[in-house]
């Protein structure tokens, strides 16, 4: 089978091999330890289903780590490549069509069949929605048909050859025809994964059961219950205690304590992934370079690094990590310097007035201590400086219409799909669906109109490192630390893979002793 335009597996997959054991079954806790089929487990996830299960929402995620939602493609870190899931191939059959072949003996939870039909249907409705997905909406994807029973054909506006990544977008996940028939979306009983969802606690917990007819081969638990926990301290106390068997997104505090903790291990991943302090270009006195600029030269990325994540992130050089294949190789980490802050300030004509607001993202715990570190450093420079905690979902309304200042939170360069296209396309482009810094530059959107349309990865990777640079050089944000995905596992569970994208958690090979 040929995957054109297969990613390079060089740059990828050294950026998103695992640092440390990625494997519970290779952890020596866990050596010669069986798995008991009638286990259940438990996981901590750090945020909650919002949009009633929409799929073209942040619930595909918690649908697809639960083990229930999958998709046509799937992107394999390990190989630095996207691989079969729901389809077993896939081709483009003109510049602006490919067809992808639905795999045999699929059958979705409720019993019914999957077909090209239920599979278009599914996504189009995700193509359809009123806030598209940012993977799959109407400007990356024309329309999805069946050509046969076991064919679906994906049309584009443009020459696009990242589709086969798209169609591993957790949010292109496929659904059976019945998930569609009331006023929201269903995913109960109607996914085709190793895990039914059976129940839930409304921004509390889902409850799964075993699918005796996964079409993957046997599920080695009898079920699981994912924990919606925001808070990252509660997530290191609960595995370290028992309470959850598996706790993701471990904040940098707690990492000592569960390091030494009897039966834990933590796993820690490389991760397209950096702390953001994000400034709201389109509103003063954000609105002026020379003042964004002066708020860089403020902060000290060094220290921010050892103290508040203690050694566990690197400090920035950009909006990529240096070891990413497609960052500039003329970036460094900028360095605190409050006289250079001071005559920046003066540059753009600032004059102390209101407090300046930075809204610090509850589910990162560190995100509080980041905040008062910023405003230390502000203050230093005559910028006055307050600070409020939010959860995401409540302050992403608000960020999105500008009606911010300062955002402290974080973005998966790769979450969207596994490329860096989809987050430089929606994260800064002037029509960007996730623009939180509210930034609009021509140069940069040509840019990335041309990167979208590059089959040669080589090339693509140049585009990406100039896209990068323009929004370097307009100081668009403060990117402040390079992350680690660290999750914490108890001893017991087995066959567990960490995936430093948060796509899969639960799968049929997880297990769990009975001991």
């Amino acid at each position: 089978m040929q995957h054109p335009y297969r990613l390079s597996a060089i740059g990828l997959a050294a950026l998103l091999t695992l640092t440390s054991c990625g494997l519970s079954d290779e952890r020596p806790s866990a050596a010669n330890k069986v798995a008991d089929t009638n286990q259940r487990i438990v996981v901590d996830n750090f945020r909650a289903p919002v949009a009633n299960w929409a799929l073209e929402s942040d619930a595909a995620y918690i649908l697809s780590l639960s083990g229930c939602l999958e998709t046509l493609t799937k992107y394999d870190h390990a190989q630095g490549k996207v691989v079969p899931f729901l389809a077993t191939e896939w081709k483009q059959v003109s510049p602006l069509e490919w067809d992808f072949t639905i795999r045999d003996g699929v059958k979705f939870q409720d019993g019914t069949g999957l077909t090209a039909e239920a599979v278009a249907a599914s996504l189009n409705s995700v193509l359809r929605a009123k806030v598209p997905a940012r993977a799959f909406g109407p400007s990356a994807i024309s329309s999805v048909e069946t050509r046969d029973e076991k064919t679906v054909r994906v049309t584009t506006p443009v020459d696009s050859p990242l589709v086969p990544f798209r169609l591993a977008s957790v949010n292109t996940g496929i659904l059976a025809p019945a998930a569609y028939q009331g006023e929201t979306v269903s995913p109960f009983g109607h996914c085709t994964g190793p895990f039914v969802p059976v129940s839930e606690k409304a921004k509390q917990s889902l409850t799964l059961d075993r699918n005796e007819s996964y079409w993957g081969g046997d599920v080695q638990l009898a079920g699981a219950e994912v924990r919606f926990v925001t808070d990252g301290a509660t997530r290191a106390t609960q595995v370290q205690t028992g309470e959850a068997d598996i706790s993701l997104s471990i904040p940098a505090s707690a990492v000592s304590s569960l390091e030494n903790a009897p039966e834990v291990s933590v796993l820690n991943a490389d991760s397209p992934r950096t702390a953001t302090l994000y400034m709201n270009n389109g509103r003063a006195p954000f609105n002026n370079v020379d003042f964004r600029k002066a708020v860089r030269s403020a902060l000290d990325l060094d220290a921010l690094a050892a103290s508040v994540y203690e050694g566990a992130a690197l400090p920035s050089t950009g909006p990529f990590a240096s070891t990413e294949p497609w960052a500039s190789g003329n970036t460094v980490t900028p360095k605190q310097n409050f006289e250079e802050a001071k005559k920046l300030l003066a540059d753009a004509g600032y004059t102390a007035g209101r407090p300046l607001e930075i809204i610090a993202i509850v589910e990162r715990a560190e995100f509080a201590d980041v905040a008062t570190v910023i405003q230390d450093n502000l203050k230093n420079i005559g910028v006055p400086v307050s600070i409020q905690s939010k959860e995401s979902v409540a302050a992403e309304a608000e960020v999105l219409a500008g009606n911010y200042d300062m955002l402290l939170s974080q973005r998966n360069r790769l979450i969207d799909i596994a490329d860096p296209i989809g987050f430089l396309t929606a994260d800064y482009t002037c029509k960007g669906t996730y623009n939180l810094s509210h930034f609009c530059n021509k140069d940069y959107d040509d840019v990335i109109t041309e990167a979208a349309r590059t089959s040669n990865t080589e090339d693509r990777y140049r585009l990406y490192a100039r896209a990068g640079e323009i929004l370097d050089s307009q100081a668009v944000n403060a990117w402040l630390v390079n992350q680690q995905a660290t999750d914490a596992v108890r001893s017991n569970v087995l066959s567990y893979a960490q995936d430093p994208l948060s796509r899969y958690v639960l799968t049929a090979q997880t297990a769990k002793s009975g001991s």
